[in-house]
């Protein structure tokens, strides 16, 4: 029964005040890796939006600086994550990331949407491959905690529960997957990356990508113009995932928390990093929004 402690812990606090110990608990010592490749996933996900995939083409961010942006967008949410919303480095981080988006005309039905992948991949991914399911307390903790980074974000009509979230998400992809160039060339240079990550770096890159393929479902290939992989490639690489939850179940639950910069596949910052210096700075107009605007926006949410 040991490997249920943290569940116990979890399980004991109340969703609607502690969400922030919740989606800590869950991120750091329950699920670690299964909420990384989840996260991933999730965003990777965003891509096939044109309206996000093709703006993250025009940044350039996702395609000649990958592994940088890669680290910058898990580092300033851990910073969020690991110190609370409310401390003085998770104010800096919410800032940071404002900032970053106020700079560019983005709608709020995609930040909303972003929003919603992050909070219902990974369930579906816990549902799918994890070594156990969320409990009903996790799942509401975990949504709240990203209805207050949505509410610290300033996205208005953020859903209330998860099952909004998820209809959300639903309801958004199959109106508005569709092939782009750009969103194209951002997913092939994020599974480029994937293929160095450890323990994929000692596999050939063309097997890494087709078992990432494995893990998409048709509407997202689709969108991507990817080749639909063969059912045993699918059988394969799901079986695999569903594998190896099995395994984990037979260990001991995770008696220390895993912080994002310890991971191997943050590898910006073999120096150490600030909050402040995270991500990108832009100093034109690229989409229509004067750059004061941005200030304004983050000022006004992070006071």
């Amino acid at each position: 029964m040991q490997r249920f402690a943290i569940r116990s812990t979890t399980d004991g606090l109340d969703p609607a005040t502690e969400f922030e110990q919740i989606a800590r608990l869950l991120t750091t010592r329950e699920f670690v890796w299964d909420i990384n490749q989840a996260l991933s996933f999730a965003l990777f996900r965003t891509y096939g939006v044109p309206s996000i995939g093709g703006l993250l083409f025009d940044t350039g961010e996702f395609t000649e600086r990958v592994q940088k942006r890669y680290d910058d967008t898990a580092l300033i949410l851990d910073a969020v994550l690991e110190h609370g919303f409310a401390s003085p480095t998770g104010r800096s981080a919410i800032r940071r990331m404002n900032r970053m988006h106020g700079s560019y005309d983005i709608s709020a039905d995609d930040m909303r949407y972003v929003l919603a992948t992050f909070v219902v991949c990974p369930v579906r991914w816990m549902r799918a491959y994890g070594w156990r399911r969320m409990t009903h307390t996790e799942i509401v903790g975990w949504t709240n905690y990203y209805r207050e980074l949505g509410r610290h974000m300033a996205i208005p009509d953020v859903p209330e529960t998860y099952e909004q979230f998820a209809d959300l998400l639903d309801r958004y992809e199959r109106d508005h997957f569709a092939f782009d160039a750009g969103g194209r060339a951002v997913a092939d240079s994020t599974l480029d990356l994937m293929c160095t990550f450890p323990p994929n770096d000692r596999l050939p890159a063309a097997l890494v990508r087709r078992f990432a393929r494995g893990l998409m479902d048709d509407p997202l290939l689709d969108a991507f113009r990817y080749r639909h992989p063969l059912r045993l490639e699918r059988f394969l690489a799901q079986g695999a995932l569903r594998l190896r939850g099995r395994i984990v179940r037979l260990m001991p639950p995770r008696r220390t928390a895993v912080r994002t910069v310890d991971l191997p596949n943050i590898r910006s910052y073999p120096n150490g990093y600030r909050v402040e210096q995270l991500g990108t700075f832009p100093t034109g107009c690229p989409v229509g929004r004067h750059p004061d605007a941005a200030e304004h926006h983050a000022e006004r949410v992070s006071s």
